[in-house]
Formats: structure tokens, C-alpha cells, sequence
């Protein structure tokens, strides 16, 4: 095949700051483009130094504009950031609405902050399919923290834990926050949990409730970090100092404690394992139809064969080393 893309020089443009190019690899991981291998194998060996922070909550509870607030924040300390917003996906076009990069359009125009909306595409769990090697050219690209925002689904938002460094959790009083902060998702899995919008009525409740439930389960996630909750009002720039330095304190207990290989250790387990799914399934795709695959599903209708034994036929057809 010609090759399309001179996927060497975008990768050397890229590290070099030129965010055109970092656009362009972003876009070639979001069509999932044929050039993708060889883009993650220059990659490589320049990952592996940012801070990949999750950012997830229900609907409503201001995870742009604490977004945003925090970007201001690590630029004041002298970071370059990039962020990933995973929108809902269009019913009509697949794509992204695009309306967390509409509210931060304050940060755009800095040349050390680099935004862009990736389409969940109907992926559940809060990201899009695409985010792991997003983050992977972001992070060679040479930014400092990649804050990976998710779309807001509420308690099935799980997976930003396994992608991220540090994920924390934002509610908002009156929402009922203090209900769902006893279900098990949302404890599990923030790191720091953030009540945003503190100049409410009721967030000293919402405050008392976390560090209850925070109690009552348990109070260190694994590898001893002891879970934090902070107030903050992101609109009004209040606490978001506070937040940022507790995500710098978690990284370095990460570092400190060994749990930040650990992490990273295991999300890469994850992204081996969903790249070798998909790619047997494309490869069980062209079994399809009037093909093997069809056959055997109607022996196993008929009786004459039972599911395990067309596995391992199929698994047998199947050359997996390509």
C-alpha cells in the first residue's frame, strides 16, 4: 500500500510542539487510520513521563468549567496541559457535539494548552475507544498533564479509572450526590473527590456525607493513599488551587509507593487486550456471512455441534499471528 501519510515527519513536527501535527495524529487514532501502528511504534520510546488525570461526575455538576479553571491553574505553575473531552456521540452523525471545547475557549488561544473533543461513538464507560493512544501522542508531544474529562453518565462511568493516573470525582450538592456516593462504582474509584459548586446550600452535608461513606468503606485505596475530599466553587476560581494540589500530591505518592508502574502497568495489560479483541473480531467478521463462522452456528442450532467445540474450530481457522 502508497503510504497517505509521512507518519515520520508528523511524529518529529509533534515533538517539536507543532500542534498542527499533534491534530494530525489525534485525527489519525480517531478514523483509527492504517498508518496507527506505526505511529504508536515511533511514539513509544517518548511516552511514559505525563500525568494522565481523569476527570468524571454526573450531568450538571460542572466538569468543564473545573476543567478549564484547573487548566488556568497548572499554567500558572508553569505546565504545559492538554486536555481530551469525550462528548456523547451525534445520533445522526457519530460524531462529537463538541460543547466542552465550546466552554473552554478562554484556555484555546494559549500555544501550551492543546484541547480537542473526541466522539465516545457509542463506546460505553465514559471514553471514547480511541483515548489510550490519544493520550499516547499527547504524552510524547511533551505535555506535562493530559486531563482526560469523560462524557458524564453517571454511575457506569467506571473506566477512567483504568486509563488514568489520578481520577477525581466531582459532584455538586442538591443533586443527590450523597445517594450515590454510598453506591460502590464512585467510591472505588476516585482518588480525590471534589464538591464543586461549595457556595451551595448543602455542601457542607455533601462534604460530611463523602468522608462518612469514605469512612464506612475504605479510607486508603490501594497502595495506601488516603482519599481526599475538597471543596471548591470552579466558577469563581475558588479552591481549584486546592484540587490541583491534591493531584499533585497523589502523583507523587504514586511515584513514591511504586503503585504509579503498577497502574500503568495494568492499563497497558488493558489496551493489549481490547486491540487483540478487536482485531479478532474484524478477522471473525470475514468468516461471516455464508462463511465458516455462519456454518458453524447453525450446527450448533441443529444440535450437531456444541458452542465450545465451534470455538475451538474457529480459534483453529483463525491465524491469529497476523
Amino acid at each position: 500500500m502508497s503510504r497517505t501519510v509521512d507518519v515520520p515527519v508528523l511524529v518529529e513536527e509533534a515533538r517539536a510542539g507543532t500542534s498542527r501535527a499533534v491534530g494530525r495524529l489525534i485525527s489519525l487514532v480517531d478514523d483509527q487510520h492504517p498508518a496507527l501502528p506505526e505511529v504508536m511504534r515511533l511514539l513509544a520510546p517518548h511516552t511514559g513521563r505525563a500525568h494522565v488525570v481523569g476527570i468524571t461526575g454526573a450531568p450538571g455538576v460542572g466538569k468543564s468549567t473545573t476543567t478549564n479553571a484547573l487548566v488556568r491553574e497548572l499554567r500558572a505553575r508553569g505546565q504545559r496541559v492538554a486536555v481530551l473531552a469525550v462528548d456523547p456521540s451525534s445520533p445522526f452523525s457519530g460524531g462529537a457535539l463538541l460543547g466542552d471545547r465550546i466552554r473552554m475557549t478562554d484556555s484555546a488561544g494559549d500555544p501550551d494548552v492543546w484541547i480537542r473533543s473526541l466522539a465516545s461513538r457509542g463506546h460505553l464507560g465514559g471514553l471514547s475507544v480511541s483515548t489510550p493512544q490519544a493520550v499516547r501522542v499527547l504524552d510524547a508531544a511533551g505535555f506535562d498533564t493530559v486531563l482526560v474529562e469523560t462524557v458524564g453518565v453517571g454511575q457506569s462511568e467506571v473506566e477512567i479509572a483504568g486509563a488514568a493516573d489520578t481520577t477525581f470525582v466531582l459532584l455538586a450538592p442538591g443533586m443527590g450526590d450523597g445517594i450515590q456516593a454510598a453506591k460502590a462504582g464512585i467510591l472505588e474509584i476516585g482518588d480525590v473527590f471534589v464538591v464543586n459548586k461549595a457556595d451551595r446550600e448543602g455542601a457542607d452535608s455533601t462534604v460530611r456525607d463523602l468522608r462518612h461513606m469514605i469512612q464506612l468503606g475504605e479510607g486508603t485505596a490501594p497502595g495506601g493513599w488516603r482519599r481526599r475530599v475538597v471543596r471548591a466553587s470552579a466558577m469563581n476560581g475558588e479552591g481549584v488551587d486546592d484540587i490541583a494540589a491534591a493531584v499533585t500530591d497523589h502523583l507523587q505518592h504514586l511515584v513514591a509507593s511504586g503503585t504509579l508502574r503498577r497502574r500503568r502497568t495494568a492499563r497497558a495489560r488493558d489496551e493489549i487486550t481490547a486491540l487483540a479483541v478487536a482485531r479478532l473480531r474484524a478477522r471473525m467478521g470475514d468468516l461471516g456471512s455464508g462463511g465458516l463462522l455462519e456454518r458453524l452456528a447453525e450446527q450448533v442450532v441443529d444440535g450437531g455441534r456444541d458452542p465450545f467445540a465451534a470455538v475451538d474450530e474457529l480459534l483453529e481457522t483463525l491465524d491469529l499471528s497476523s
